[in-house]
């Protein structure tokens, strides 16, 4: 013990090495939060760090004015001696919001699953506080979306790199037409890129091990050359039979979840202006692949995880670790809405809005203040 150094004694050049190594917003929020040295020793970002909205090229119509939303999943933890986290989190569970920023940098909550923007207290838009002396607001994952006055062209968007220390001139997004075809956009250019232009059997598209990874509807998977705009492949086809892939990734490894559903869907039509209408699920099958020798691994069970396909980005969570999440269980959304899916028994149960929000109990709950300016506090 007597060897032990005192943090706050450590050299004022290591201040800056440490905060720039931290990769998303709010860690830098709860670093600057420490102390008055680490709050001077980097700011809250680079000048030029991307910033969201963004304004980007809409993928079929360049004259419509388009924007790039960006939303962020949070665990907020209540941190230990905080006594006044009564009735949200009685226990030492966390659970997940859903926080999407606008241009006025005020915040709405959305359902992690749906996307449904949840209405606060007597439907007004009310502001939030986040004390982060009280909770621990760990950063999930972000999702992206793209808005604008013409009808829905895109499934699913990805971006790529986002960190308050990288600029935005080095980012880039990749989308799923809802044709199926796969778009490529850099910052900066006019208008996107069809990748494999050729095909339009596109799935899903996510950023894993800092790359665009997609796959196509036989569950091949292959990640993006963003030099080229060529498909490398990076693993054999799974030859699912069901009529949806999805990708997610969980525990530092890949997984493909292939959607079946009670009937044929209404298929892909080969042109914009037509959405991919859903259909109710039947069952999931869920597969992971192992790098190490290039093949699909057939999975029963997924031990205390619970995986989340949201309508604009998948992820997975500790059920133990979260309020309101079963284990082994797909949470999504389908023609009934939000539902949840039991992998041992194969049951499917219907989720009344959010498994993780009580709507009776937000007007008293201590991390929502009503009035003042929407903020993050960095304490």
């Amino acid at each position: 013990m007597d060897d032990m150094v005192d943090w706050s004694e450590l050299p004022l050049e290591l201040w800056p090495k440490i905060g720039k190594s931290l990769e998303n917003h709010m860690d830098v929020v709860r670093f600057r939060s420490v102390c008055e040295s680490c709050r001077s020793s980097i700011p809250l970002s680079l000048p030029n760090s991307p910033s969201f909205p963004m304004q980007i090229p809409q993928p079929m119509n360049q004259s419509i004015e388009t924007v790039l939303s960006q939303a962020t999943v949070f665990v907020i933890e209540p941190s230990f001696g905080a006594s006044n986290l009564e009735p949200l989190a009685p226990s030492s569970k966390g659970w997940l919001i859903k926080v999407e920023e606008s241009k006025n940098h005020s915040l709405t909550l959305l359902s992690p699953i749906s996307d449904r923007k949840i209405l606060y207290p007597h439907g007004a838009t009310s502001p939030m506080l986040w004390n982060l002396l009280d909770y621990r607001v760990i950063e999930l994952c972000k999702s992206y979306t793209i808005h604008s006055r013409l009808s829905a062209t895109v499934s699913k968007v990805v971006f790529f790199p986002n960190s308050p220390w990288i600029a935005v001139e080095d980012s880039m997004a990749c989308c799923i037409f809802l044709e199926g075809r796969l778009g490529f956009l850099k910052h900066g250019d006019e208008k996107w890129t069809l990748v494999d232009d050729k095909n339009f059997f596109y799935d899903d598209v996510i950023v894993f091990k800092s790359q665009f990874y997609v796959t196509d509807k036989w569950g091949t998977i292959s990640w993006v050359d963003t030099s080229s705009l060529k498909l490398v492949q990076f693993s054999p086809p799974l030859c699912g039979f069901g009529n949806k892939k999805h990708l997610v990734e969980s525990c530092g490894s890949l997984y493909v979840v292939d959607r079946f559903y009670e009937s044929e869907p209404p298929r892909r039509w080969n042109y914009v202006g037509r959405a991919d209408r859903d259909a109710a699920v039947e069952f999931f099958k869920v597969y992971k692949l192992d790098e190490e020798w290039g093949t699909w691994v057939d999975v029963k069970n997924l031990g205390d995880r619970a995986f989340v396909l949201g309508k604009s980005c998948s992820f997975s969570v500790s059920a133990k670790e979260i309020t309101g999440y079963q284990e082994n269980c797909i949470y999504f959304t389908d023609i009934f809405n939000v539902r949840a899916y039991n992998l041992e028994d194969r049951s499917i149960v219907a989720i009344d809005f959010d498994p993780c929000i009580d709507m009776s109990l937000c007007p008293n709950s201590s991390w929502l203040r009503i009035g003042g300016q929407n903020q993050l506090r960095n304490n």
